[in-house]
């Protein structure tokens, strides 16, 4: 057996013959010049003081200490990390019980039905749900001011993002419930490759809603959970499109995030030199994370070839 099966196992090793790798290179060439140098681009720009176009003199690390003594830098990764808390939590608790209220349903037509019509929001552009809520936070003619005062409660009436104290809150309110998004098209996709035996046995033994997804839903998305929150650790770093729209940044520095402090110093300060700072040391972190998210995925993995 193992005479036969060398020999297949080398020619598989083999690949493909080395003139073909060839055809990556023109791949490699517009990653080298759209990603990869930019990226060493801002890192060495990040030790002088840039002007593009202008005499742009050596300053050492005085970006990096003009970062440290920043504020609104640091004040932006406490927004992300509520930003962030919220992403991880409450954000997939809607999605976990539609998708649960989905594959309980008996008919795989009302199934199919639903599923397509909660997954079909996830093709509509980023700028429209952002501009739709604009539109419903709106503080003379919006949606959400004109429903509380049609039902009494004119008190409550504000400019909801316009207001440092509601700011924050109101922007991770947008796309509430939160259904059409990544978390419930796994969720769901998960659920419903669990073989329904597991569900019926669990009928059996009386085992109510509740306790069926404690104590079987969730172990059996527990892999899919890791995954997720590892993608939200890094996507909220990058989180910036909605803010940008909907507050810039605003008021008050109240939904300022990384992004768009850098997008600010850039553009607004004029400032290319200590952006190119704030924007290495985003990188950084990130590819940390990064790191951190591959290690913790390899020893899962190890984990699970080891049972």
């Amino acid at each position: 057996m193992t005479a036969v099966t060398e020999p297949t196992r080398q020619r598989r090793r083999r690949g493909f013959p080395w003139f073909v790798y060839l055809g990556l290179l023109p791949t490699f060439a517009v990653l080298g010049l759209l990603q990869y140098y930019p990226a060493i681009s801002g890192v060495v720009h990040s030790f002088f003081d840039w002007r593009p176009g202008f005499s742009s003199p050596f300053v050492g690390l005085e970006n990096y200490r003009t970062m440290i003594s920043d504020d609104i830098w640091w004040r932006s990764f406490r927004n992300l990390g509520v930003i962030f808390v919220a992403s991880v939590t409450v954000m997939w608790v809607f999605p976990l019980l539609a998708a649960e209220l989905v594959i309980s349903l008996r008919s795989e037509r009302l199934q199919f039905l639903f599923r397509t019509l909660l997954i079909a929001p996830l093709a509509f552009p980023g700028v429209v749900t952002a501009l739709v809520w604009s539109f419903i936070y709106d503080p003379n003619n919006g949606v959400l001011n004109r429903a509380l005062q049609a039902i009494g409660l004119e008190s409550l009436v504000q400019n909801w993002v316009g207001d440092p104290r509601t700011a924050l809150g109101s922007l991770l309110m947008m796309g509430f419930p939160w259904i059409a998004s990544l978390p419930f098209l796994i969720f769901l996709t998960t659920l419903q490759n669990i073989p329904k035996e597991v569900f019926e046995a669990a009928a059996l033994d009386g085992a109510s809603r509740l306790r069926r997804i404690v104590a079987i839903d969730l172990p059996l998305l527990a892999s899919q959970i890791r995954l997720l929150f590892f993608l939200a650790t890094i996507s909220v770093l990058q989180y910036g499109f909605a803010a940008y729209l909907v507050t810039g940044g605003g008021p008050d520095n109240a939904t300022q995030v990384p992004v768009l402090r850098m997008i600010g110093v850039a553009f607004q300060g004029n400032d290319w030199g200590y952006a190119t700072t704030l924007s290495t040391a985003l990188f950084l972190i990130t590819l940390i994370l990064s790191g951190v998210v591959m290690a913790v995925r390899r020893k899962d993995s190890g984990n699970v070839r080891s049972l």
